[in-house]
Parts: structure tokens; sequence; C-alpha cells
């Protein structure tokens, strides 16, 4: 069903059982498939079309040029009851984070906070997929990663040697929908700029500059620039410190090392995210935490608007809409995506999407 000449509307269960497909085909096992779809088709229910179907034709390219692991496998290389380390022997991300927040899940429960921290992983899909995961568990999830690229230079500097190193943040609630953080250290997430060049679409101002300090709007010149960090020597600050807990600390690829996947489909990313969960448990009654996380999130949308203003959301409240409307309409693809799903298809004789 087409919303317009640039969008069409897609089932989430036909999106994930298409990804699923195409994933099976080139090599991973059933389940791993059904898994990495289902998660791939998360991110793009929830708005993050950058992190979703979008990324799928790279992922086929990296896996048939033997640059990703479809049988990995995932082990612990350190332990202690509050943490560990696993390495992801090269595998889909969404497999290898996973797993790690599953063991920090069960870590937390009985040390009331867990670290678990991964390298020789990859590109895992928006970060807020992994950070919401221990909601359901009446957890708190922190989620920290390093990006599959370098697009952001030091401040002051011109060599890209940070990437847009995400942190997200999901806090359980009782009524209200979760309040989930996700935000890269960057303006924007490298993601959206390829959203907007498959889309047909301008930057705005403010995402990213030229080599001469000049706005750079058109995102297929991205090539030409870098993007900026929130909050100018700030977000620098946060970058590089998300990029010492994500990878340093696991062993995990940092700065030069970065390998950059949009290019070289070919050499192990190792790249490095890790989850933080904390217990409610562990400091009293998760019901009555819930409840006044509630409370704030009612005071904060309901408090005094500036002129013009129609509503203050909360971090996450948009998202929770995308996926009720989503899950109800169909999830809009854009015709450049779609463009470049039905080559996939042809490419490797499966039936196309749409």
């Amino acid at each position: 069903m087409a919303t317009d000449s640039k969008q069409v509307l897609i089932p989430v269960e036909r999106l994930q059982a298409f990804i699923a497909g195409t994933l099976q085909h080139v090599g991973l096992p059933e389940a791993d498939a059904l898994k990495v779809g289902g998660l791939m088709a998360q991110a793009d229910l929830q708005g993050s079309d950058g992190h979703g179907v979008i990324r799928l034709p790279m992922y086929v390219k990296r896996i048939r040029a033997g640059g990703l692991n479809v049988r990995p496998n995932i082990t612990v290389v350190h332990e202690k009851p509050a943490m560990a380390v696993l390495d992801g022997d090269n595998g889909m991300g969404h497999l290898v984070v996973s797993r790690a927040v599953e063991l920090a899940i069960e870590k937390a429960r009985t040390a009331g906070v867990a670290w678990v921290g991964v390298r020789s992983s990859n590109h895992a899909g928006p970060a807020s997929l992994y950070a919401r995961m221990p909601i359901e568990h009446d957890m708190i999830g922190l989620y920290f990663a390093v990006g599959n690229a370098n697009h952001l230079p030091p401040w002051g500097g011109m060599e890209m040697l940070l990437s847009t190193n995400p942190i997200a943040v999901g806090v359980p609630t009782l009524d209200e929908p979760p309040v989930v953080l996700d935000m890269a250290t960057t303006v924007a997430a490298y993601g959206k700029v390829k959203a907007k060049a498959k889309a047909g679409e301008m930057m705005p101002e403010g995402w990213m500059i030229d080599r001469k300090g000049q706005p750079l709007l058109d995102p297929k010149r991205a090539d030409e620039g870098f993007l900026l960090p929130i909050g100018g020597h700030k977000g620098y600050g946060l970058a590089l410190i998300v990029g010492l807990l994500a990878g340093t600390l696991q062993g995990a690829a940092m700065g030069r090392q970065v390998v950059d996947f949009n290019k070289d489909h070919v050499s192990k990313t190792n790249t490095g995210q890790a989850i933080l969960v904390i217990d409610l448990k562990a400091f009293g009654d998760p019901a009555a935490f819930k409840s006044q996380v509630d409370t704030l999130v009612r005071d904060i949308r309901h408090s005094e608007r500036l002129e013009g203003v129609k509503r203050i959301w909360l971090p996450g409240e948009q998202s929770h809409q995308r996926r009720l409307q989503y899950g109800a309409e169909g999830i809009p693809i854009s015709a450049g995506v779609i463009a470049d799903l039905a080559a996939l298809s042809v490419e490797l004789g499966l039936p196309p999407l749409v």
C-alpha cells in the first residue's frame, strides 16, 4: 500500500520475515536469522530507519565477502559476579549484544547491578533496542557503543578519530510509556544521514560541516565533511568517554583501529558495546519506583509550555507512538530503500519485499 510517491507501508511481520529469509539464505541459522530479523524490524517499527532494513544490503555484502561470521562461537573471556566480557567471534552484532544483555540481566538478579561488555562484535542497530530489554524485568538498562565508522574529529581537529558513539538508557514505568533516551554523541547519527540520502532529502544545517567549516547539507556529499558533536566540546568529550567504556575497556576497536564498515566489507570491525543493568529490587519496591517515575513524567508533560509549543515530550514517547501507529498501519519505507531491497532480491534470487 503506497502512502505517496516516496514511501510504501510494510506490515512489521512482513518486514521481519523478509529480513530473516534473506539472512538465512546467505548463511545464518534459522533461529539467528529470525532473531536478527526481529530486531531490525523493531528498529524500523520505532522509527529508527537509519538502523533497520536499510542496513540489510550492507550486512549481506559483508557476509558474502567473508567479513562477518554467520555461525559465531560467542564466549565469555572475563567474568566476575557482577561483570563479564564476551568475545563475539565476529558475529552479527544483534546476536552478540542480545547475548550480553541476557547475561547482564541474569547477573543483576543476584548482584543487583551488572556490566557486560563485548568485543569482536559488529553493528547492532539502534542503541535503544538493548537499553529497553531490561525494562521487562523491572531493571534499568544503560547501553554504550563504539560506532562502526569514524565521522567525528576531536574538538578543533580535522582527523576523524571518533565515531557517533551512542548511549541509551531505558527506565521502567508503571502506566506511562517507558522513559527511553537514545542519543548519538553527534548532533545526528550517521544512519540518519544515510536515510536522508536514500529518501532524496537534504540535511538540516548543523548536522555536518565540510573541511572548511561550512555547513554541509547534501547527504550524498557526506564524505566531504564530518558530523558535529552535541554541545560543542562537551559532545566531543562524551564521545571519547563512551568509546573508552564501550571499546577500549573490552579490548575492542577505538580511534584509528575503527574499521569503516561502509567502505570495507572484508576486515573484522572488532566493534565494542556494553550494557549496564540495574535491578530495581536491589533498591526497594519496583512498583514504588515506577509510580514515582510516572508522577515525574506527568509533571513534566503537563508543565507550563513556551508560546507555540503544543506538547512537551519525554524521551522515548515519540518512538512509543510510532510503534503503535506503524504496528497498526504498517511501517513507512522510502522508495530508495525499496529499490535497493528489490535489487538485492534479484541478486539473490529471492521473492521481493513488495
